[in-house]
């Protein structure tokens, strides 16, 4: 049978294979306000989290609560961020959907109403609000994709901080060892055809599989992979 493979083994969830959770230090989610509430905060730091790609704001409220945002491209020390309904559009600032106007950058997008945020949190990232409706908002995501959101759900104005990084070479291993290992991805990928026989089951065949890559619903965990229970493979013949 032999052994469970890489991918298996992280899966399990075990502490050889899980981040330290205090290597994290935010929390980054809006705030959960009342209605109609408008808050008024400054920006006193900004700072990197291993966790996150885009670097972190550190905002302190008029009511003397804080919170971590994801950084706008534009902010720095000082800048002001208003969240609330209809508050002014300066970049950093929350509001909901339905009161920004079409044609807009957005970013850290709610999926549902009070969720703090789930959509276009990656550094260098954005939506555009496309078009409203009396019960939707047309977004554009990054992937492309047009998407119709709750006219109460929020986001933050802007791009968001950090794209550049990604354009920066890599040059060496090592440093991409160092960026995946902050935020527990593994890396690297290799290829099961690329494997040896004894860590992968299409491994050992010089680069190709060597068998068929359906295998049973039932098949023990070290032979689970490719098309697992497929109902076919291949082309379709036309007629």
């Amino acid at each position: 049978m032999g052994k469970n493979l890489r991918q298996q083994r992280r899966g399990r969830g075990t502490n050889a294979f899980m981040k330290p959770p205090n290597t994290f230090k935010a929390d980054v989610m809006f705030t959960n306000r009342k209605q109609g509430e408008r808050l008024t905060g400054e920006v006193v730091e900004l700072l990197h989290d291993p966790g996150h790609s885009a670097p972190l704001m550190k905002v302190l409220y008029e009511n003397n609560t804080e919170s971590y945002l994801l950084a706008s491209e534009g902010i720095r020390v000082g800048s002001r961020i208003h969240e609330g309904d209809a508050q002014p559009l300066g970049i950093g600032s929350i509001l909901q959907l339905s009161d920004i106007p079409d044609g807009m950058l957005v970013y850290n997008v709610e999926v549902r109403p009070g969720d703090g945020g789930k959509l276009a949190r990656a550094a260098g990232n954005y939506a555009t609000v496309v078009a409203h409706s009396p019960n939707s908002v047309s977004v554009l995501l990054p992937s492309k994709r047009v998407v119709d959101f709750n006219p109460g759900c929020r986001a933050q104005i802007g791009v968001v901080a950090g794209g550049g990084a990604q354009s920066q070479p890599i040059m060496k291993a090592g440093k991409s060892h160092y960026i995946h290992h902050a935020i527990n991805a593994m890396w690297p990928k290799i290829r099961g055809v690329k494997s040896n026989p004894v860590d992968h089951p299409f491994g050992g065949k010089q680069h190709h599989k060597g068998k068929s890559s359906m295998v049973s619903r039932n098949a023990p965990p070290g032979r689970k992979v490719g098309h697992i229970a497929a109902r076919r493979v291949g082309r379709k013949k036309r007629g």
